[in-house]
């Protein structure tokens, strides 16, 4: 049975709708879009806080929209909404959300920079999917700049070498530019400098010069590519890099007039026209790639195809490892011992999947679970004492691909608590957790110190083992012949979590 699923992204330059229809074989046809400007990003990158002459735009954009849904037959509740980068920064943003509330009807989800790179690459993905192997393991730049932020993914040979949200917008530049009444060519600077500055550290986590391919995606480069680039699928183009060169060049010394003459859009978006385009060009001349490949999708897609509920169990797989090979290049970036994470990532998940009948988690805990596991030494980069406090620090201060903001402070909880007595009562950051996600950090914080224990040597000399249980106790019995006087210490020291959380007693033999 087909089923209707509608989008709503309220972002800094505008509110925008989508809806699809999800037939029976999970394939999707859009139905309607819709696109309506305001000025939010405008209000809140100058003033802080949304205006009340925005406010009132915003409903009734969105009243216009409970009218357009009706007519699919789709009530306020049916749609998700989310608020991007303006919604996020305001400092009014809980009023705005309560008045939406209250007069549209809508819940509107505010994301978070991490989370909008996740549902771009979902839908990159599924637009890229036909693509051969060869393609998709190219060294790869995926970007998309907005209102309010650039969201950036490195991939390398295919695999997520490090995806990044940074306060880099176009009305946020804009607005700086127009504050110094400055022109285009001062917001070249500006951007071309920011990039300067990123350039070198972008370059430690995938060589920019080895990029074979540069994805860009946006409603500015859809633009572009109409008029400089050509379709090479239904849903891609592709635009020779001197031929955007050249395009950016000859649009940057376009007259407003002559934007909203050739391209049809409004006078008040002609400025973010043309510092956009110069944001993408700067970010191409990193890179020596020959062409640039703009995909027809936006995070709306992404949403559309995460809310399904028959996902592609290949595209959760691949997405799944790309959260992983996140969590390796992170550990790597701080010289975390590679071999130790790998062996004890797979002994917790083996002890997880044994437990797994009476553990009360869900699937999603297997891969917090397993990202743990990567990087629960990655404090040793700072200090061997407390490295487990240091690692719940980098974590916190770094992005993870794929996980949201609540999921990245469960990871670092539990490598906090790897290590050390948990004193829980005295930990009120903890305690203001809820219930449930304090007994998955537990249990899951029981499994990855059991894990540590069992290669407290480093040596990884006990990979060949078999998990029996009891009725009050587990037993790890080590195939071989090693000295296991470290290992059985190891376990001493940190089984009390386990046995609390479990009730089981660990064996060693």
């Amino acid at each position: 049975m087909n089923a209707l699923r509608a989008v709503i992204e309220i972002g800094s330059t505008g509110i925008r709708l989508l809806v699809a229809e999800i037939t029976s074989d999970n394939k999707r046809n859009i139905l309607d879009r819709s696109e309506q400007l305001v000025n939010l990003g405008r209000d809140v990158f100058t003033t802080g806080s949304i205006s009340s002459q925005t406010l009132h735009a915003c409903i009734r954009i969105l009243s216009r929209y409970v009218e357009q849904l009706n007519g699919w037959g789709l009530k306020p509740e049916d749609a998700t909404v989310i608020g991007t980068s303006a919604v996020r920064e305001a400092d009014n943003r809980d009023p705005f959300l309560d008045r939406i509330k209250i007069k549209t009807g809508f819940t509107v989800k505010v994301i978070d920079g991490i989370e909008e790179n996740r549902l771009m690459y979902i839908a990159v993905t599924e637009c890229l999917k036909d693509e051969s192997p060869s393609m998709q393991k190219n060294d790869s730049i995926i970007l998309e700049i907005a209102g309010g932020a650039t969201e950036m993914m490195l991939m390398e040979n295919g695999r997520m070498a490090a995806a990044h949200s940074m306060r880099l917008g176009t009305v946020i530049i804009e607005q700086k530019i127009h504050a110094l009444s400055g022109n285009i060519d001062d917001a070249k600077r500006f951007i071309g400098e920011f990039i300067l500055n990123t350039r070198n550290n972008l370059n430690i986590e995938m060589n920019l010069a080895k990029v074979k391919r540069f994805i860009a995606v946006g409603g500015d480069m859809k633009l572009a590519a109409i008029f400089a680039g050509k379709p090479v699928s239904p849903f891609m183009w592709e635009i020779q890099r001197e031929d955007f060169n050249n395009f950016v060049n000859e649009v940057q010394h376009y007259t407003p007039e002559e934007c909203v003459a050739r391209f049809k859009i409004n006078y008040n978006e002609t400025s973010i026209f043309q510092i956009s385009l110069t944001a993408y060009n700067l970010f191409v001349q990193l890179t020596n790639v020959s062409s640039v490949f703009v995909p027809d999708i936006s995070i709306r897609e992404g949403v559309i195809i995460s809310s399904t509920n028959h996902v592609d169990e290949t595209l959760q797989a691949e997405f799944n490892s790309q959260i992983f090979a996140s969590a390796s290049s992170l550990l790597k970036k701080y010289q975390g011992d590679e071999r130790h994470a790998e062996f004890v990532k797979n002994v917790s998940l083996k002890i997880y999947d044994a437990l797994q009948e009476e553990n009360g988690l869900e699937a999603q805990d297997r891969i917090l679970l397993e990202v743990s596991a990567i990087l629960h030494d990655i404090g040793m980069f700072i200090q061997a004492d407390n490295h487990n406090l240091h690692g719940k620090y980098i974590i916190n201060n770094s992005e993870i691909f794929g996980l949201s903001r609540e999921e990245k402070a469960i990871v670092a909880f539990i490598t906090c608590f790897h290590k050390g007595k948990i004193q829980v009562s005295e930990n009120q950051e903890f305690r203001l957790l809820s219930r449930s996600t304090r007994m998955s950090i537990l249990k899951l914080s029981a499994i990855l110190r059991l894990a540590d224990a069992l290669d407290r040597s480093h040596s990884q000399k006990l990979s060949d083992f078999t998990i029996h249980f009891a009725q009050d106790s587990i037993t790890f019995r080590i195939k071989g012949h090693h000295n296991l006087t470290l290992e059985k210490l190891a376990v001493e020291e940190k089984c009390d979590l386990f046995e609390n959380v479990f009730g089981y007693k660990v064996v060693l033999v």
